[in-house]
């Protein structure tokens, strides 16, 4: 399969391909974690005896333009709890990165059916303005169509931003780790400034930080996952390694999640990886390995989300991590 960025590190080629070689024959585990240390992975631990293949951690602590003058305690508390967030992450993916083999003849193939996978979420505070939580449109009066216009401070904010972020996941890149890169999700809701002028404004978004990343920053170790069942506003195939969409249903039903499946490969590509980027609910797993809908992996939100019973019983758990059509680490 081959990757958007025609750059791609073989590490990010091969992590692909194997995305691609699961899909349809197992489902990744994973799970979001928010605070340090890892409450939400100690807890499937502990219930389980085994942890999930997929970490996903946040970066939104890391924003430059966080309002320390104007936020609430909340907010305050949810910074406070994400940060460090990225030295976590790359200490977790140096002691669970896959082994290296030969045995294709190839120089240093990377084995992804051992190790472990990494992706990031950003929740974005606006790159100028806002205050509280700024990733939510409430909070902001960032106009996010001006950042497409050459010359205004919108833009200007919103390319230092980027260069931060960057910096970040070059760290990534100076020793060999891929990341499930998943910029400016949930964009076919208007509660995020990045989509409150619509998912083509995110689309226009995602495209500019794709060229200035792969083209200007030289960051080659990321897999581009988009994140919205609106047909006119994919990006198109040569910016998406992986479509994903996030879930939450009202109440729990066992489900594989099919209807969530074809509405997506519907708007975007029938040929690209397909990720369940965020569920409250856990899907069915018994239910995938009838239907194996194409799933590669999903990834359970933090916090109640996980810990405890509010949304996902023990026993739905356990079936998940004790499944043989679950991959976990």
């Amino acid at each position: 399969m081959t990757t958007a960025d025609a750059k791609a590190k073989q590490e990010a080629k091969e992590l692909l391909e194997y995305l691609k070689n699961t899909a349809g024959q197992q489902i990744i585990t994973g799970q979001h974690t928010q605070t340090i240390p890892c409450e939400e992975i100690d807890y499937i631990r502990q219930t389980t005896g085994k942890e999930p293949k997929l970490r996903g951690f946040e970066l939104l602590a890391y924003s430059p333009n966080i309002n320390y003058a104007d936020v609430s305690p909340e907010c305050l508390k949810e910074v406070e709890e994400n940060k460090g967030t990225a030295e976590t992450a790359l200490q977790w993916a140096r002691a669970n990165h896959p082994d290296k083999v030969n045995d294709t003849g190839t120089e240093n193939s990377t084995d992804y059916t051992t190790g472990g996978i990494l992706t990031f979420t950003f929740h974005w505070f606006s790159p100028l303005g806002g205050r509280d939580k700024s990733f939510y449109t409430e909070h902001t009066d960032f106009d996010a169509t001006k950042v497409l216009q050459e010359g205004t401070p919108e833009r200007a904010a919103f390319y230092a931003d980027m260069d931060v972020i960057a910096d970040i996941l070059r760290r990534f890149q100076d020793e060999n780790i891929p990341i499930l890169w998943r910029p400016f999700h949930e964009s076919y809701g208007t509660w995020f400034w990045w989509g409150a002028k619509g998912a083509k404004v995110a689309r226009d978004l995602y495209r500019l930080m794709f060229d200035y990343y792969t083209g200007e920053k030289n960051l080659h170790n990321l897999l581009w996952v988009w994140n919205c069942d609106i047909e006119e506003a994919y990006p198109g195939d040569e910016y998406v390694d992986v479509v994903s969409i996030d879930v939450y249903l009202p109440e729990y039903q066992s489900t594989d999640y099919a209807d969530a499946y074809e509405k997506l490969v519907a708007a975007t590509s029938r040929d690209k990886v397909a990720a369940l980027a965020e569920v409250g609910y856990l899907p069915d797993v018994d239910l995938l390995q009838k239907s194996r809908i194409p799933w590669a992996y999903y990834m359970t939100w933090s916090k109640e989300f996980c810990i405890g019973e509010k949304y996902n019983s023990v026993e739905n758990l356990k079936k998940m991590y004790d499944s043989e059509y679950a991959v976990t680490l």
